[in-house]
């Protein structure tokens, strides 16, 4: 594999998943707290209350990323940590919470101090209750909630941090109002539509808030996320396939369906989410599927929504074959192709595909001209401290190897990626799994919080090495 000396290497986290500290500093219930407290939604239980105690133990978590030889780490920022809501007359007042802006302010600067370049996401799902109670998403006064939380941000810290993102993974937001995430809501398809639009005005107003605070030039994109669909084989007609199912927005009778059916909107449909950022507009056949369902869009939502952009975040972790022909047939001629019999998978029984590293990327970076950052990338495993003390994850260095040698390919082949944030940087809270999953390059123990730095975090290590 072949990677340029400026290449970003990362890791990346969220805040609810690794800060615990839920109940300190003025911090407000988000919509996870609330969520997670209630029986039988997570896979054990569990909830974020502590997790990897991070809040408390950053300093520790900073040391090794250090040790990683990383040059970039992203994480969000707690919206209830920073803001706690009331109303007035009914009119939403929102109250700043320094101590709150403090500890990211320690964050930041311990980073630096480190030579480790902070990336922030803005939003990563933890919305404060009080705002879901006011309809989160399915209010378009959301986008001014947003902006504000922007603005802050960057007049806080923009004198040293210079990237950002707006909303982690549009379509897992979208689960919280189709039953499978936070807030837990099951919506109709007109709702689906508009949330989609509320969170993509979200993102430009977003955008715009932070271009208008900022104390100096920024770079700002989403991270968004979707299936990283493959040609079946190697012949041209698996690959005109492919090129149809990834301008493919109508939700199927398929495993990557949320929501069954036909006529749906498909929630990863990656053209639906990215053509109003980059193009100012809707791709043509959502009017056309979608009719009446279709959110009203006002005067001057679309300029909003397309705020220009430096870059695009892409959180990538599977795919599916797509090939040509009848079997199977769900539109215009293309299916997923069958696995193979006992293909590999993770821990998480997620595919293990390699391949969607490769033309994925490519279809991106030809479609929208921008510089492509990797904003998460990794794999569930079944970690486990050996009696030597260590844990040893060949399977996880495996999947690095297998991906990232694909995702090699696909720059040589003229994909415009820049740079890749490993997720995640520790084990942590798995949302609605709870602790079933480890993703993290450090395993903790949840119980004694003792950190230890797994096999794959030192291939990591090499691997950054080799390439600066």
């Amino acid at each position: 594999m072949k990677f340029s000396k400026d290449f970003i290497w990362g890791a990346a986290t969220s805040s609810y998943q690794i800060e615990g500290a839920v109940n300190e500093d003025g911090r407000c219930p988000s919509i996870w707290d609330t969520y997670t407290h209630k029986e039988h939604i997570t896979h054990d239980g569990k909830n974020g209350d502590i997790t990897c105690d991070h809040y408390h133990r950053y300093k520790e978590d900073i040391a090794l990323m250090r040790e990683l030889g990383i040059n970039a780490y992203r994480f969000s920022i707690a919206w209830p940590r920073l803001f706690s809501y009331s109303k007035s007359k009914g009119k939403l007042i929102a109250t700043p919470n320094e101590k709150g802006f403090d500890f990211y302010d320690r964050l930041i600067d311990e980073l630096l101090k480190n030579n480790i370049e902070p990336w922030i996401t803005l939003y990563h799902w933890d919305m404060p209750q009080t705002l879901q109670d006011e309809g989160g998403f399915l209010n378009r006064e959301i986008a001014d909630w947003g902006a504000e939380l922007a603005a802050a941000v960057a007049k806080k810290y923009s004198d040293r941090v210079t990237h950002y993102f707006t909303l982690n993974e549009m379509p897992c937001i979208l689960g919280g109002y189709m039953g499978w995430k936070a807030p837990g809501l099951v919506k109709k398809r007109k709702d689906h539509l508009n949330v989609i639009h509320n969170m993509l005005l979200t993102h430009g107003k977003m955008n715009q808030a932070l271009r208008a605070a900022s104390t100096q030039k920024i770079i700002v994109s989403c991270a968004q996320n979707g299936l990283g669909h493959y040609p079946a084989t190697d012949s041209k007609e698996d690959y005109e396939a492919f090129l149809k199912a990834m301008n493919c927005i109508e939700g199927a009778p398929y495993e990557y369906a949320p929501l069954p059916g036909s006529k749906r909107i498909m929630s990863d449909a990656l053209i639906y989410y990215l053509d109003p950022i980059h193009f100012g507009k809707y791709p043509d056949q959502a009017f056309k599927i979608f009719k009446g369902d279709m959110p009203k869009i006002k005067n001057g939502d679309m300029e909003i929504i397309s705020t220009p952009t430096e870059i695009q975040g892409i959180n990538i972790y599977e795919g599916r074959p797509i090939a040509s022909g009848s079997k199977g047939k769900y539109q215009d001629g293309w299916h997923i192709a069958e696995y193979s019999d006992g293909m590999d998978r993770n821990a998480a029984k997620w595919p293990i595909t390699p391949e969607s590293m490769n033309k994925y990327f490519n279809f991106i970076s030809d479609r929208y001209k921008k510089p492509i950052y990797i904003t998460e990338n990794g794999m569930s495993n079944a970690d486990i401290i050996s009696e030597d003390g260590k844990c040893h994850d060949p399977q996880r260095i495996e999947f690095m190897r297998r991906y990232l040698e694909k995702l090699s390919t696909s720059i040589e082949n003229g994909a415009d990626v820049r740079g890749y944030f490993h997720w995640s940087l520790l084990d942590n809270f798995e949302w609605e799994n709870g602790f079933n999953e480890r993703f993290g390059l450090v395993h903790v123990d949840y119980t004694t919080q003792k950190r230890t730095p797994k096999d794959s975090f030192y291939w990591y290590k090499n691997l950054i090495e080799k390439f600066r």
